[in-house]
């Protein structure tokens, strides 16, 4: 498998447990909504969809974190999610996490791992 990157966007764009970015994506044939945050320093990516139900959890765009900057929110469920590998960790997501997209920052960008 060939592994292609696509820019997603500057490093700078991202601060810590700050706004996200949204971005569209190819997968099975269709187009999908995803987002990108950075936490602890690092960037973490996810299809643009709740574990519990599939709506995409921002309800203002970029707007991905709870109040308390620790946990990504679902909008319209309140389900929680861990940054940094997506897991739900309370509210209606019944288990089920997010799901992780492979991402990279170098030479100041954010890069998609995308693989054919």
């Amino acid at each position: 498998m060939a592994c292609r990157e696509r820019l997603i966007c500057a490093a700078t764009d991202l601060v810590d447990q700050g706004k996200g970015i949204r971005f569209e994506l190819d997968r099975h044939s269709k187009s999908r909504a995803a987002f990108v945050v950075r936490f602890e320093g690092e960037p973490h990516a996810f299809l643009n969809q709740c574990g519990h139900v599939p709506v995409e959890l921002d309800w203002q765009e970029g707007a991905f974190f709870d109040d308390s900057r620790l946990y990504l929110i679902c909008s319209t469920h309140g389900a929680l999610y861990h940054p940094a590998n997506g897991q739900c960790v309370g509210g209606r997501c019944a288990g089920r996490g997010l799901i992780p997209l492979p991402v990279v920052e170098r030479g100041g960008q954010i890069y998609l791992l995308e693989t054919d």
